[in-house]
């Protein structure tokens, strides 16, 4: 009796993301008793009226609409495979293909793709790959995104280390950063919260671009990122361990372990440590290139299978962090008051926990409800020369999701309700003057959410939500979604919806405090609001067995509301103010994938970026904002998967950079920087148990010229670290390890 009650309980309680299809399941190949997913097999019915492929996770999803009751699944290298439905089939329906072999000896078979299209999903959406992951050095999520054409990353100045990612050529605060559907990573761990997540643990990345689902919040003006970890039931390994080390100092360990404690309960632990031991200055100037971390992160997960309708899943994070930055002169073993040297210290400690359940109740509607909480606390201590930055913020999420099906598959609805908590605490001592920023956020919201096909080829999306804002008033977002099968081979979708985010000034722009800049923040500051629209059409072109994915998109961001950072009218300041006038962006990209042999990942794309702000009552183009970003990424594996190659080629445009025209002469800067090119490369030997990669970063060591304004004289009024358009440090030699222990059959 009791345990009903607990489980009762438990299921008040939790969350898990529970899909709706008609048939679905998941595609399987089994090698040495170890079952594991297959990304991109091909799943259609007999008569070929529809089709889908499966995504990263080897999930598929198909309209049961078709006169045939017989689904295929078709992947090259592999048996095809043939199921006959009926209407007592039960959901999911899950296959596992067979290899094609010859001579009993040689296997034959085809690549994944590193980043995945969904031909199912009405938005616009990639998804990024363990596969794609591995084709670079990938330590943390901020390094995950150089063979993607959409994100851009990029440190926002020569001396924190904060970095920052770019999607749709606007800053990554307009981006709503997700893990596993939950909101993470704003407040004050905007400028470093892209360091937090290990490359080793994610499982896949989702990049969603426009406006993506009201279910999640209102935020998310030009997308979400929805990052994905390892999870027990995902794991083929028992135990891996991934170990590296660079020519600049940096030491990281990566591990992580599985475990099935009961029938029902399995666990994963995730452990990450990272040290740098050098104080890297090529150009000379005194300062650090980059920041020396010294990070210990750990991750401990659980799912819980109570039975075949009903799953938990919770876990617990904790990070602890220190940035030594600044002079390289400068003794962090002493008191800051005590040396005249500048140096920069930033402490930070982090913890999280989760917990998340669903339920799918049994009925023809393929009804189940879900609900998701989340808890962190994030403690940052922080010291720039004599300016002092003490913050804390409290952060609580709950969102509770009910999904079914009205009349038919073809009508389908998602409603809820969330809410948001937000507490901040931030003190700066600056010039001996003394203020706080204290601030609590509260928003209550609801969302609904409804999914039309008229016919097979169609699928309309329309959701709208409402919040109401303790400081801000009624957040009011509708959201529009269509994808149109317009050919068995083209593929057009379009999106238009309204979004919002509130800022936090001060932990935003942190890194601002390492400079002589005043920050004159105005007192009647709004949230942000904005209009995306775009729409993106996809071809796909069969040439011989494998096929050429072509992408052409536009999208144009338009701003009602923008909090201006505003570097132009002032060098010795920084001026923070409502938009007056108008902020707008469009954007153009193209993008080709194709295998041109076996085992080859191919990706070539260009997009042009016309991004412009109204800056002191003047319509300008956005300061440090590439106009044009090219992107070359090729990487191969040979027949038997024993070698890899990989090598990306990024070519940035041209941009503008704030004037310091008002600066002594030794301190002034061109007012636009020159196109500029970065390539990486890297190799990886595998053998049965473990691989051995190396690389190359920045490989012809382009790098900004003298970053730093007035690096010899830090106490001055001129000092400052803000202008970065391009790489602070060169060219970077990296090796690693990586192990891996298997799972028997009976761990499965």
């Amino acid at each position: 009796m009791y345990l009903k009650y607990f489980k009762l309980l438990i299921f008040i309680l939790g969350f898990q993301t529970t899909i709706f299809g008609q048939i679905s399941g998941y595609v399987y190949e089994e090698s040495n008793g170890n079952r594991s997913e297959l990304t991109g097999v091909n799943v259609y019915w007999h008569d070929r009226s529809s089709g889908t492929t499966s995504d990263a996770n080897g999930f598929y999803k198909i309209e049961s609409t078709s006169s045939s009751n017989k689904l295929v699944f078709s992947y090259i290298g592999y048996v095809n495979d043939t199921i006959e439905l009926s209407r007592d089939t039960q959901i999911p329906v899950n296959v596992v293909l067979s290899r094609t072999t010859l001579l009993d000896e040689v296997t034959i078979g085809e690549r994944k793709q590193g980043t995945q299209i969904s031909r199912m999903d009405p938005l616009i959406k990639q998804t990024i790959t363990g596969e794609e992951l591995h084709q670079a050095a990938c330590c943390n999520l901020g390094e995950s995104f150089e063979t993607n054409a959409s994100v851009d990353a990029s440190y926002s100045d020569a001396a924190t280390g904060a970095k920052q990612i770019k999607l749709l050529g606007l800053s990554g605060k307009y981006v709503q950063m997700l893990t596993e559907n939950i909101p993470n990573f704003y407040g004050l761990s905007t400028s470093y919260g892209l360091g937090y997540i290990p490359g080793s643990w994610m499982k896949s990345i989702a990049v969603s671009k426009g406006t993506s689902t009201v279910s999640y919040g209102y935020e998310g003006i030009t997308g979400q990122i929805n990052t994905w970890y390892k999870e027990p039931e995902d794991l083929s390994d028992y135990f891996y361990l991934n170990l590296l080390s660079s020519t600049s100092g940096k030491n990281e360990m990566n591990a992580d372990a599985t475990i099935n404690i009961s029938p029902k309960l399995s666990s994963t632990i995730m452990v990450h440590a990272e040290n740098n031991w050098l104080k890297p200055d090529h150009n000379n100037d005194g300062f650090y290139d980059m920041p020396a971390v010294r990070q210990y992160n750990i991750f401990n997960r659980y799912t819980i299978n109570w039975n075949e309708r009903f799953t938990s899943k919770f876990g617990i994070k904790y990070l602890d962090e220190y940035r030594r930055g600044g002079q390289t002169s400068y003794d962090h073993n002493i008191n800051q008051n005590e040396q005249g040297h500048f140096g920069i210290g930033i402490a930070t400690k982090r913890a999280e926990f989760f917990w998340k359940s669903g339920y799918n109740f049994k009925s023809k509607q393929h009804s189940s409800i879900a609900f998701i909480s989340n808890l962190s606390y994030h403690n940052q201590d922080a010291f720039f020369g004599y300016t002092t930055y003490d913050a804390n913020q409290i952060s609580g999420y709950i969102n509770m999701i009910y999904k079914t099906d009205i009349i038919n598959e073809q009508h389908n609805l998602s409603a809820g309700v969330s809410f948001k908590y937000d507490d901040y605490d931030e003190r700066i001592v600056k010039n001996d003057v003394a203020t706080a920023q204290l601030k609590t956020e509260q928003i209550p919201g609801a969302f609904v959410e409804y999914m039309l096909k008229p016919i097979n080829q169609i699928t309309i999306i329309a959701g709208y939500r409402a919040d109401y804002h303790n400081i801000y008033g009624v957040f009011s977002t509708p959201r529009l979604h269509l994808k149109a099968n317009i050919t068995g081979t083209t593929t057009l979708r379009a999106s238009i919806g309204k979004a919002y985010r509130t800022g936090s000034i001060i932990a935003e722009n942190s890194f601002l405090l390492a400079s002589s800049r005043e920050l004159l923040i105005s007192s009647d500051l709004k949230a942000e609001e904005a209009w995306n629209a775009g729409a993106n059409i996809t071809q796909y072109i069969p040439i011989g067995n494998r096929e050429v994915t072509l992408q052409a998109e536009y999208y144009r961001t338009e701003f009602l509301n923008q909090i201006v950072v505003d570097i132009d009218q002032n060098v010795n300041q920084v001026h923070f103010y409502n938009l007056k006038g108008e902020s707008f962006s469009n954007i153009w990209q193209i993008e080709m994938q194709y295998p041109f042999v076996k085992g080859m990942d191919f990706t070539a794309a260009f997009r042009y970026n016309d991004v412009r702000q109204t800056i002191s009552d003047e319509l300008r183009e956005a300061p440090l904002t590439n106009r044009f970003k090219g992107l070359l990424s090729i990487s191969y594996k040979t027949p038997l998967n024993k070698w890899q190659f990989d090598f990306t080629a990024q070519f940035n445009g041209p941009g503008r950079v704030p004037t310091t025209a008002s600066n002594p002469a030794d301190y002034q800067r061109p007012e636009t920087f020159d196109p500029y090119n970065i390539y990486n490369a890297q190799i990886t030997k595998y053998f049965r148990k473990w691989d051995i990669y190396a690389g190359v970063e920045n490989i012809f060591n382009f790098t900004q010229k003298n970053p730093i304004i007035a690096a010899d004289m830090p106490w001055g009024e001129n000092f400052d670290s803000s202008l970065i358009w391009g790489p602070i440090h060169g060219r970077k030699f990296y090796v690693g390890i990586r192990y891996r222990i298997e799972r028997l059959p009976t761990q499965k």
